[in-house]
């Protein structure tokens, strides 16, 4: 017996060891963290259980008989995160570059049809080299069945990716279909061709860090949602995120002790919007003086920052955040907020997250570049997730909701549950300037007169008692009581139940 112990014991160090002290010191030389590493310091200290530690792959081809490492270059299993169950999967580089096999994708088709069984979130930890050449199209077949355990994952459990090292062809697709893709800062890149193949076929002379890093992805591409200058800060702010979201789409999300009060007031909000309608202002302080103990988690900080997303607690329960930001483009949306906002509803919505919607919107951005883009199709996009919301929504105006873009915002008629509206709100179609020119374009010449017209329009519309005589909005409230009158409507819709008309699933303006 004391054998066999003894002979387990050394078949689990080999395994630990992974690809072997130098490709670990290599791994280390990187400034990177190997693939246990990085699972201890996700999970709670001895909580990971793993799975199929011994696991070799079968490929017979080009000499692979003879290089048959534990694990195949993957650590799966599951552990907690401050006590709340999660799935794992961590690529190993130090294997085989951490490329995809059969057997390693097998590995983590095990533990995600768990995770869907068991109900709980998937955190995939990417850093491979890509598909196993060696393996042809059985490694092609492996990243098939992972693709289609995303798919059915989606809506079900919360996935989130980690990049930390290469992702590259077909492996950034599984990814691109999770919730939310962390990227760490100069050592993880993701596309679907790297510089070489597009130096072959279009001439352009890129770095991988430019076409894939972690800077363009959470910038311009929208692709990742935060990126974190090294592996442990990375890990503990998907342990902070983790906290915010309910295990699956049955359950509620998790409530938190609080240290703050509900009712709580804050004077410095009644002089927050600026007495010149043009002037900027940070909407990121309205969310922090409104959020427990002011904590604020921002979704995509690097992307179309006209528009904030991201989760806040009141009275220790999560609560999602689509925020105007005045500070860019005036807040207008476009079609990266849209998109951006959009992605962060359904979100919500899969996971009965509910939804606290901010406006200050002058409308949508004009002009040829939004319009060849398609804006419509992607402020559609914006429009529907709040309409197919089903989650509590309630919304605040501050300042300007004009046009088409207030209706988009999460009103009264996207059938929002809560439209508060500070006094300094204006709901119109448009701003005074611009209707009176319209209206009263036979005076344009008399400077005189056109004042007087847009003087009479802005107090006959630019405030918000026409929206509320009409019960579009339920009541204008002081700024300084927002958090108070915030959470009591969230508290008053905690057993809301709101159904949809049955169907295959919706078609949404892709």
């Amino acid at each position: 017996m004391k054998d066999i112990l003894e002979e387990l014991e050394s078949r689990r160090a080999d395994a630990r060891l992974g690809g072997g002290e130098a490709r670990i010191e290599a791994q280390h030389g990187r400034g990177k963290l190997t693939a246990r590493e990085r699972v201890e310091l996700l999970l709670d200290e001895g909580s990971f259980e793993e799975f199929d530690m011994f696991m070799a792959h079968r490929c017979t081809d080009f000499g692979m008989e003879k290089n048959r490492p534990y694990g195949d270059g993957v650590v799966t299993g599951w552990g907690t995160i401050n006590g709340r169950q999660v799935y794992v999967f961590s690529q190993d580089f130090t294997v085989l570059g951490g490329s995809v096999s059969a057997t390693h994708a097998q590995k983590i088709c095990k533990i995600m049809d768990m995770a869907v069984e068991n109900g709980a979130p998937v955190i995939g930890i990417n850093d491979s080299g890509g598909a196993r050449i060696q393996e042809g199209v059985d490694s092609l077949a492996g990243y098939g069945e992972v693709f289609q355990r995303n798919i059915e994952a989606s809506g079900v459990v919360p996935q989130i990716s980690v990049i930390m090292g290469p992702c590259a062809g077909g492996a950034v697709y599984s990814p691109a279909m999770t919730d939310f893709i962390f990227m760490v800062k100069d050592s993880s890149y993701m596309f679907v061709t790297g510089p070489d193949v597009v130096k072959t076929v279009t001439n352009e002379q890129v770095t991988a860090e430019e076409l894939g890093g972690a800077v363009t992805h959470t910038r311009k591409s929208s692709v990742a949602d935060a990126a974190f200058e090294n592996d442990v800060e990375a890990l503990a702010e998907v342990r902070r995120l983790v906290d915010f979201l309910p295990l699956n789409n049955r359950e509620k999300p998790p409530k938190r002790p609080f240290f703050d009060e509900p009712g709580r007031v804050e004077t410095s909000l009644d002089t927050l919007i600026p007495d010149n309608p043009n002037m900027p202002y940070d909407m990121k302080e309205l969310i922090h003086k409104i959020a427990d103990e002011a904590d604020f988690y921002e979704i995509q900080a690097e992307f179309a920052k006209n528009m904030i997303t991201g989760f806040i607690r009141l009275e220790g329960q999560t609560v999602g955040v689509v925020a105007n930001q005045p500070m860019v483009l005036a807040g207008c949306l476009d079609i990266d907020s849209s998109r951006k906002a959009a992605r962060f509803v359904r979100f919500c919505d899969c996971f009965e997250i509910p939804i606290l919607t901010l406006v200050d919107v002058p409308g949508f951005l004009p002009g040829t570049g939004q319009e060849y883009g398609g804006v419509i199709k992607h402020g559609a996009k914006l429009l529907y997730a709040y309409g197919e919301a089903t989650v509590p929504k309630v919304t605040v105006i501050t300042r300007k909701a004009y046009g088409g873009a207030y209706v988009v915002m999460a009103s009264k008629h996207l059938r929002a549950d809560f439209n508060y509206a500070w006094p300094t709100s204006e709901i119109a179609v448009m701003g005074a300037k611009g209707a009176t020119e319209i209206i009263y374009r036979s005076d344009l010449g008399d400077a005189e007169k056109i004042a007087a017209h847009t003087k009479s329009y802005e107090d006959r519309f630019a405030n918000p008692f026409i929206a509320a005589e009409r019960g579009f909005i339920d009541e204008v409230i002081q700024p300084r009581s927002t958090r108070m009158r915030v959470s009591r409507a969230f508290a008053s819709l905690r057993n809301k139940t709101k159904k949809m008309p049955w169907k295959k699933h919706d078609n949404i303006p892709l």
